[in-house]
């Protein structure tokens, strides 16, 4: 079933079935597909990469620093980027230091879900301002320019959403120190549920219809988010919505 769908009487046709939307091929969208590719591939080439688990001087010998070498300014947490050592030897950041033991199934299992619940937080407060507050509105103003919704809406972004979008989900498998196999299975999840939610499509298998307690926003809360411009402004749960809903509920009331 597709979600967002101008009636006929609405678009003043007869017909009944409106066509679905067009979408471009891959290939005419070349000029998308750099702007959002650029800054990422910037910033994969430049920083030294840190992950859980590894050794300091593992990861000073992948950023092209000597590892004997005590230098204050490199740590090992993620939260003091550290620029690659750029020589004629080590031009880019193209080597990564991974941890030497494996994750449990447990583990990979409960970092996914943390991971997924801390992001779903930060974007909620980060989309919510979007929204909220007056100049970062134009920001946001592309992802809503658009006619019926459907997955190409997904990358419709403003460079400084897309770089607010990667950094919160990167930023949500650091806190917690997530395995790099966790961080792999982390991205084709994250991404098929991102493209889920923007598909239009009220799809039978919609993770909302098979999680429990409702606590799953879906295809449909988004659709409706992109056609009111309001409510909705999780991308996978519903229970910061809902608490949403309930303080500007009590706060009408008492006004």
């Amino acid at each position: 079933m597709r979600l967002g769908v101008i009636s006929a009487r609405e678009r003043g046709e007869l017909r009944t079935a409106p066509e679905p939307p067009h979408l471009r091929v891959p290939w005419k969208r070349l000029t998308e597909i750099l702007t959002y590719i650029s800054p990422l591939l910037a910033m994969d080439l430049t920083m030294i990469k840190k992950m859980a688990g590894v050794p300091l001087a593992d990861i000073k010998r992948s950023g092209g620093w000597a590892p004997l070498v005590h230098d204050r300014a490199i740590s090992a947490s993620f939260l003091a980027p550290t620029l690659h050592n750029f020589s004629l030897s080590s031009p880019f950041q193209l080597i990564r230091a991974l941890p030497h033991e494996s994750p449990t199934s447990l583990r990979i299992a409960r970092e996914l879900i943390t991971s997924f619940f801390i992001y779903d937080t930060l974007f909620f407060l980060f989309h919510l301002s979007l929204h909220r507050i007056s100049f970062l509105k134009r920001i946001h103003m592309a992802h809503h320019n658009h006619g019926e919704i459907n997955a190409q809406v997904t990358n419709q972004l403003d460079i400084i959403e897309r770089l607010g979008l990667v950094l919160l989900a990167n930023f949500s498998l650091n806190i917690i120190g997530s395995h790099v196999l966790t961080r792999t299975l982390f991205i084709p999840i994250f991404v098929y549920l991102l493209i889920e939610i923007h598909s239009g499509l009220d799809l039978p298998w919609g993770y909302e219809k098979v999680l429990p307690w409702g606590i799953g926003a879906g295809s449909k809360k988004h659709a409706t988010h992109h056609r009111t411009g309001a409510g909705f402004y999780e991308p996978f749960f519903c229970w910061w919505d809902k608490a949403l809903e309930f303080v500007e509920r009590r706060h009408v009331v008492k006004t």
